[in-house]
């Protein structure tokens, strides 16, 4: 420490609770709008740095001593309740504020020890340059980054492991900001300082490309998901098609039986036997077309594919839809809700037949619009002991169809999901906005199904 004034330390906790509540501010999503969320860090700045000044009167040594450590507690506590992040990424980026907090607060000192002769001002001015270089280059170089990053930390890590990484940075961090470190200026303590923070900002750098990496590789799993689930549906298609060319071949020979029946009848003269025997045609024909499950083409497209490929496994379906012909949401996204899903209820009834389950296996499919909602639920038969994991069926519980199609795409449009096993019967409920987003009447439909 420089020691100096009230006034002076007063200076200096206000310019580095700034520089923390601006790293921080670069890096957080904030939980109110920003004229709300700017006034409640200017009151805890100010409050903190009053009450840190009162403290450097009563007790400079255990002021000197202590501080550091208690704005930091209190900081973290106030960042976790002002961020919607998840508590781990909102500890995480607390985590690399707090390393760039010991660069500014480290790196300005040192700057005045070796050059200035330990002046108090040059202190407060390197301080708040380096503040503003390390504002500069978060909002250039990491921000955007980290967005993604966040997300990546959310789904794809362990809690255990975060945990492990934050701790481990916040130690060397802490040992960083030791002030036992800044009582005498020699080459070894210079060398402990640095090498501190050499290795605490290379584990930072370690855990941000570890997760960058691991999320990457999720993504293109993902990715390879879609392309899988767009080759099952072109199957599916090829298959409508290769059914509608064998029916139109068999129609184009059959029709010249008819033909025949019907020219021999008029030949004889026998007129009610042709009008009975058009009767059977005509109710025949009838029969034979396809059964037209919804105005939307694509829709009823997929649903015949999948409801005839699940008849043909002796499960009983039963579909209850009522959308029109066109809806806002592309095609392409609604198919991909929709395959997924059926085909991940074929799946579980196919899994209870093979383990001699003797339950009847049936699904049930609902896809209705209400209003800016499309409402889609779907219930089937499950193994009675399948367990989801963090809410969401298992690879092995699905046979590896995307889910996760399922619900990003869900998420592109504001919609609200869950999965659940109902003791044999599994439940997908799934509510998307057609038009604006509107998450509390998303919620209230939710809880209505």
């Amino acid at each position: 420490m420089l020691g100096g004034s009230v006034y002076i330390a007063y200076i200096r906790y206000a310019i580095s609770l700034a520089g923390v509540v601006l790293l921080f501010s670069l890096l957080s999503e904030p939980r109110f709008e920003k004229k709300k969320a700017s006034i409640c860090y200017t009151c805890f700045c100010t409050a903190v740095s009053v009450l840190a000044c009162g403290w450097y009167v009563a007790d400079w040594e255990s002021c000197v001593r202590m501080s550091a450590f208690i704005m930091y507690v209190s900081f973290a506590v106030f960042a976790i309740f002002m961020s919607r992040d998840s508590v781990y990424l909102t500890i995480y980026k607390l985590a690399l504020v707090f390393y760039l907090m010991s660069v500014f607060v480290i790196g300005s000192l040192e700057i005045s020890i070796i050059f200035f002769r330990r002046n108090i001002w040059a202190d407060i001015i390197a301080r708040i340059m380096l503040i503003l270089l390390l504002a500069y280059l978060l909002g250039r170089y990491v921000r955007e980054p980290i967005k993604d990053f966040g997300d990546y930390v959310e789904n794809e890590s362990d809690q255990f492991s975060v945990a492990v990484m934050i701790i481990s940075i916040l130690f060397g961090i802490g040992y960083i900001l030791n002030p036992t470190l800044n009582n005498e200026m020699n080459g070894v303590r210079i060398y402990q300082i640095l090498t501190n923070f050499i290795l605490t900002g290379a584990l930072q750098l370690l855990v941000f490309r570890f997760y960058l990496h691991v999320g990457k590789e999720k993504e293109y799993e993902r990715e390879n998901q879609l392309i899988q689930m767009n080759y099952r549906l072109l199957k599916r298609q090829l298959e409508i098609l290769e059914e509608s060319v064998e029916s139109g071949r068999r129609l184009r020979h059959d029709i010249r039986h008819h033909i025949a029946v019907m020219a021999e009848y008029v030949r004889r003269g026998q007129s009610e036997e042709l009008l009975q025997y058009l009767k059977e045609y005509d109710r025949e024909t009838d029969q034979s077309v396809p059964e037209m499950i919804c105005a939307n083409p694509a829709v009823n497209n997929i649903l015949s594919a999948y409801t005839r490929k699940a008849q043909h496994q002796q499960i009983k379906v039963t579909l209850d839809v009522e959308i029109g012909k066109s809806l806002s949401i592309p095609s392409i996204d609604l198919v991909a809700i929709l395959a997924n899903a059926y085909e991940n209820a074929i799946y579980a009834c196919m899994e209870v037949k093979k383990h001699a389950d003797e339950r009847e296996c049936f699904i049930y499919l609902m896809i209705k619009k209400r209003k800016n909602k499309l409402i889609i639920f779907c219930s089937n038969t499950c193994r009675k002991g399948t367990v989801l994991k963090d809410g969401k069926p298992a690879a092995e519980f699905t046979g590896g169809v995307g889910v996760s199609s399922i619900i990003r795409t869900a998420k592109k449009y504001g919609g609200e999901y869950d999965f659940k096993n109902d003791n044999g019967v599994f439940v997908f409920r799934l509510i998307m906005n057609t038009e604006h987003p509107q998450k509390e009447n998303t919620q209230l439909a939710m809880e209505e199904i």
